[in-house]
Order: structure tokens, then C-alpha cells, then sequence
């Protein structure tokens, strides 16, 4: 549980923070250890909302999780403990009283005897990706905190570097998107119906094109906010069965795989960061049946994963994976990897393939993804362009043949 207090430190600064204990003497039993005075002291409450508890964990930045990896690494280089490079971290954090309480708990946690992985897991503040945390606990068992914390802190820096060159590129492309459908939808809106005024003036059969714009123009000039609201409804409805719902989860997640140019895109993202995790963790020296569990936590797509999680269940039970994956009947997964991973296995250099794999297929991803993006503008242009010539045309037609007349 989480309790705020308010009260004076040791060096007589006024204090106003969040700690967590299992009771309030608990709680205060951790303050008088840390030399705190509290004048105040009570157990954060859950907010609710139709059963709905928004005192969730915050979620912490890839960039961030990458920077006190590296920091933790270095000072556990250095010689210093454990606990003190935590301590020495938390200096940074003192105006994020979110990370500031990350911190302080998981130094109680660490004074109290519990190991990194334990810390990590018990407090409440900030969620953490589950592939970390079973990082952290595997390579804790093995004596390799160090070594993995610096490959996290570089695996979870090119991570958000592909995250931001992703947001980047499609930035442009989805203003001009974004700026071309509220001009179709403002000439559907008001110019049509305006037009469509002169019109009613003559006795004259309209051609169908222009019939079809005029009955488009006055749906969305007669209900605008309906479909405004009901796209919004959609948009929220969506994002809330995706997170909630594992079989539209896994429906959605299919259906992209199954996209032209973009499902192949998805698949080699999500290989790349499997071969990449599990060449870290095999390089560590983690044993090869847990790499590959460990390495299930860090896909994303629900099809893929699932994919995973039988064939390294199904390594648990002795078989290889490369054979596993061929004989998945889910998804099946790019020929030319599970070739690579049978000759990784065959030649007991598997972590050596997965990280040339990762290689292959960051590049791979880059040349697919520069292609696409060089590609999606024009195509909008294209589009959109289309869909206000035949307006245009629709509303011109009548004016000629009148003209005619």
C-alpha cells in the first residue's frame, strides 16, 4: 500500500512524499528508520469511477528506464553498492515525486533484505516491462546485474530511437491526412449544399454523380456532430477492447499481419527485438530455456508471441525451437529465421546468429519502412486528390449542361 505523509527530514527540510508499507505502522515504522518526523501520515486512497481505479502505475520512458540502467551499471562498475547507487540515482529524480517515490521504495525494500527483482516487482509507482524485470532477476541468480544492465540501457535506447524516427516520419504524412479529410468533409458540409441552392432553381435533371454528392453533402451537413462524436466513440471503444479484450487483441493483431507490405513489417520488428533480447541474455549467460521465455515477454503482437510461448514450451520439454516454430500451425513465422536458428543450434552459436539476425533485420526494417513512407504521401495526395476532383466534377457538370442548354 502507499501512504503520503508530510513532516521534517534529518537535515530539518520539510518533507511531502508517498512510502510503501503493508499498514500504517508499518509505514511508520519505515519513516522512523529513514529519520523522518511526520505530522501527517494516511494510506493513498483508490479513486473510482463506475469500478474503475485510475491510481494506476505511471508508465516509465524507455529513455529514462535506458539512463538508469547505464547509471546503475557504471556505479556498480565503480564498486558501489547496490543500495547506494540507487540512493546516489534518486538525487536526480527530486522533483519527480513519482520516481522519487519509485526510488525510496525500493530502497526500503533493499534495506529490509529483499533482492533488486524483488524491489522492482513489490513497489507500487511505476510499471516496468515484465522482460526487465525477469532480466534483473535472472542475472541477479547469476552474478550478472552489471553486464545485463548495460545491455538493457542499449537495447532500450534503440528502442525509443526507432520509436521517435517512427512518430517523426509519420508526422507529415498524417497532417497532410489529417488537413485533407476536414477539407472534404468542409466542402461536403457547407460549399455542396450552397451550390446544390442554384441547382433547385432550374427544372433539370441532375446527372447521378452530382444527385450522389448532393445526398453526401446534406448527410454531413444535417449530422456533422453525430459522426464527430460517434468517430471519437469509435476511437475510444477501440483502444478500450484492445487493451481489455485478449481475443480482439489478438483478432486485430492477426488482421495486421495479414496486411500487404505492413504485416511483413510487424513480423520483422517483432523478430528483430526477440533476436536481440536473447542474444543479450544468452551472452550473459543465461541458460538457453529461459532466454527464451524471457524473450516471449518482450513481443508485442499477441499472434507472434503466442506463437513463442508454445514453441519455448515445447523447448522446456526438449525439442528445438527452430523445430517448434516449423511446425506451428498459429503463424508461420519467416522460413529464412528458423533456418538461421537451426544452424545457431546445430553449431552451438546461436547467440552469435540471433545478433547478426537482429543486424539483418534492423536493416531490413529501415529499407521497408523508408519504402512505406515514400510511398504513403503520394498515395494520400492521390486519394484525397481523387475524392475532391470528383466533387468538383460532380458540381461542374450541371453548370455545363445548363450552359449547353
Amino acid at each position: 500500500m502507499l501512504f503520503k505523509y508530510n513532516g521534517i527530514d534529518s537535515s530539518g527540510k520539510k518533507i511531502s512524499s508517498k512510502i510503501e508499507a503493508f499498514s500504517i505502522e508499518d509505514a511508520k515504522a519505515k519513516l522512523k528508520v529513514k529519520k523522518i518526523i511526520f505530522n501527517k501520515l494516511h494510506e493513498e486512497k483508490k479513486s473510482t469511477f463506475l469500478s474503475y481505479d485510475f491510481r494506476k502505475k505511471s508508465n516509465i520512458k524507455a529513455s529514462a528506464l535506458s539512463e538508469i540502467s547505464r547509471d546503475l551499471s557504471i556505479y556498480l562498475n565503480s564498486g558501489i553498492p547496490l543500495v547506494s547507487a540507487i540512493k546516489l540515482i534518486n538525487e536526480q529524480y527530486k522533483n519527480d515525486k513519482k520516481m522519487n517515490t519509485f526510488f525510496e521504495s525500493i530502497s526500503i525494500f533493499l534495506d529490509e533484505g529483499k533482492n533488486f527483482y524483488s524491489a522492482l516487482d513489490l513497489q507500487k509507482s511505476i510499471k516496468l516491462p515484465e522482460f526487465y524485470k525477469q532480466s534483473i532477476k535472472i542475472s541477479e541468480n547469476g552474478g550478472l546485474l552489471k553486464v545485463v544492465l548495460a545491455e538493457l540501457a542499449t537495447f532500450l535506447k534503440e528502442q525509443e530511437r526507432v520509436k521517435k524516427q517512427m512518430i517523426t516520419a509519420m508526422a507529415y504524412p498524417s497532417f497532410i491526412l489529417l488537413v485533407s479529410l476536414f477539407v472534404v468533409g468542409f466542402m461536403l458540409s457547407f460549399i455542396v449544399p450552397k451550390i446544390t441552392a442554384i441547382f433547385t432553381q432550374y427544372d433539370q435533371a441532375l446527372p447521378k454523380i452530382t444527385t450522389l454528392v448532393i445526398l453526401l453533402g446534406n448527410f454531413f451537413s444535417n449530422n456533422y456532430q453525430i459522426l464527430f462524436f460517434g468517430l471519437i466513440s469509435f476511437i475510444i471503444l477501440f483502444i478500450y477492447l484492445f487493451e481489455k479484450s485478449k481475443n480482439f487483441h489478438f483478432f486485430v493483431d492477426s488482421f495486421l499481419l495479414k496486411l500487404p507490405f505492413l504485416g511483413k513489417l510487424v513480423e520483422l520488428s517483432e523478430l528483430s527485438r526477440f533476436s536481440y533480447m536473447n542474444s543479450i541474455l544468452i551472452r550473459s549467460g543465461v541458460p538457453i530455456v529461459q532466454s527464451f521465455n524471457l524473450g516471449t515477454n518482450i513481443i508485442k503482437n499477441s499472434v507472434i508471441k503466442k506463437v513463442f510461448l508454445e514453441a519455448s514450451a515445447k523447448v522446456v520439454e526438449g525439442k528445438r525451437l527452430s523445430e517448434a516454430l516449423n511446425s506451428s500451425e498459429i503463424y508461420k513465422v519467416d522460413s529464412s529465421f528458423i533456418h538461421a536458428i537451426a544452424i545457431g543450434e546445430e553449431t552451438s552459436e546461436l547467440s552469435k546468429i540471433l545478433s547478426n539476425l537482429t543486424e539483418l533485420y534492423n536493416e531490413n526494417s529501415k529499407d521497408r519502412i523508408a519504402i512505406f513512407l515514400a510511398l504513403l504521401e503520394p498515395a494520400f495526395m492521390l486519394f484525397i486528390g481523387s475524392i475532391i476532383g470528383f466533387i468538383v466534377i460532380a458540381m461542374l457538370l450541371p453548370i455545363f449542361s445548363m450552359n449547353l442548354g
